[in-house]
């Protein structure tokens, strides 16, 4: 006799593990390809459509390294000190206009373009000034020292910035040292996103007797609102057929993704896997994972292109751990083409860590580092699916994996920053 798995059994042959669902994901999706061309400021964020070539090269000039003295390295004193003459000043921006010939110095400053015939600068701390004309140079120096080469940053022609790569505020800096003031780079996913339940109200309703209201949306707002993606908030939808078809088929004519949290599981008044069997595929809907198990990842078939449907739990805190470990890598990947694995560091245990094999559970926690420099980290005390704090006073997640059944106190673990 078959026994139907339920949310208590410690394996399930049909429910995927976190790897197989994320490869399962990033396998199916298809990166966007339209493209947008903004002012540079506006990039910030957004993932580049094409490599960046510099046009020059970064610096354009050789420069000095310090403020101080430039000279011919060859002209170095060799075993006592030697005293040489002034002639102009080079300038960041304003070079020095004399002709350099032995036996003399230009004074430079720092980002000052190197006069013709030197190649290495003095420290201004490192000379001894003798009057306003002559300085003393003591024999402890090298050919070439504090001096930047022209594309000793960039050379003019090199790949400097990648195609899919999300651009930060010091690639703003690069880019504009090349004198470019617009870019092309992938537009923005559109995601429409609800949650249905019919105890479910808004803020500012009132609630009757086992009423609640609504969270999950403002969590699913505030993590796809930190991912810089065009948001459509559809508010709540009522449990019946009627009304979740018709929110489906609205939202994947509107957007790449559509979100829901609630419904997944296999209650009498969940509707959202029948109606996503009608309108599209579902790719799986089971997970070895804890909080989080009932996940639903499918797709909804529209006349140009499909759009991707991520079916959360109802429960806070699965919504976020779903999110967080599913969702948002792949909207980045659907942005920029690249997927990136989720970063782990170790830590030791300061908490007791329970839990039983045959499924990966992500503990809330908090770490922090010692004074040995190592880090340790403990739970944030209840670890309930609805306990919406013990993420709100967390920074990482305690990765416990699947073959685990437990960690004592001062034990290795894996944990992923926030």
């Amino acid at each position: 006799m078959n026994k139907k798995s339920s949310c208590a059994d410690p394996f399930e042959a049909d429910a995927l593990s976190v790897n197989e669902a994320r490869k399962k994901i990033i396998d199916t999706l298809k990166p966007v390809t339209n493209i947008e061309k903004l002012a540079l400021r506006s990039c910030l964020n957004r993932y580049l459509s094409d490599d960046i070539i510099s046009p020059i090269d970064v610096p354009s000039h050789v420069n000095s390294a310090m403020d101080g003295y430039a000279l011919a390295g060859n002209d170095l004193p060799n075993n006592k000190a030697k005293d040489y003459k002034i002639v102009g000043t080079s300038f960041a921006g304003k070079p020095s206009t004399e002709n350099y010939k032995l036996g003399q110095v230009t004074r430079i400053m720092t980002g000052g373009v190197m006069p013709v015939g030197t190649d290495t600068v003095i420290m201004q701390e490192q000379v001894e000034l003798i009057n306003e004309t002559t300085v003393r140079i003591n024999p402890i120096h090298k050919i070439g020292q504090n001096v930047r080469q022209a594309g000793e940053d960039i050379a003019k022609g090199s790949t400097v910035l990648a195609k899919g790569r999300q651009i930060t505020p010091a690639d703003l800096g690069i880019i504009a040292s090349f004198g470019l003031s617009e870019l092309c780079v992938f537009r923005k996913p559109r995601v429409a996103f609800f949650s249905t339940g019919d105890e479910l109200r808004s803020i500012g309703e009132t609630l009757s007797e086992g009423d609640i209201y609504d969270s999950n949306r403002y969590t699913l707002f505030g993590m796809l609102k930190k991912l810089d993606v065009e948001i459509l908030d559809m508010g709540v939808i009522a449990d019946d057929r009627a009304s979740i078809r018709n929110a489906f088929i609205t939202a994947s004519e509107m957007a790449d993704f559509v979100i829901t949290s609630g419904g997944v599981s296999v209650g009498e008044a969940d509707y959202i896997k029948p109606t996503l069997k009608a309108l599209g595929d579902s790719h799986f809907w089971k997970i070895r994972m804890k909080p989080g198990r009932p996940l639903t990842f499918g797709t909804l078939n529209k006349t140009t292109s499909p759009a991707w449907f991520f079916g959360l739990p109802g429960n806070p805190v699965a919504v976020m751990v779903t999110f967080m470990q599913f969702v948002q890598p792949a909207l980045r990947y659907f942005a920029s083409g690249e997927f990136n694995p989720p970063i782990t560091l170790q830590a030791r245990c300061s908490s007791k860590l329970y839990k039983r094999a045959g499924r990966t559970e992500f503990q809330r926690g908090i770490f922090k580092q010692r004074l040995d420099g190592t880090l340790s980290v403990e739970r944030t005390g209840k670890q309930g699916s609805g306990i919406l704090t013990s993420m709100s006073i967390a920074n990482c997640f305690i990765l416990l994996p699947e073959k685990s059944t437990g960690y004592d106190i001062n034990d290795l673990v894996e944990i992923q920053v926030f």
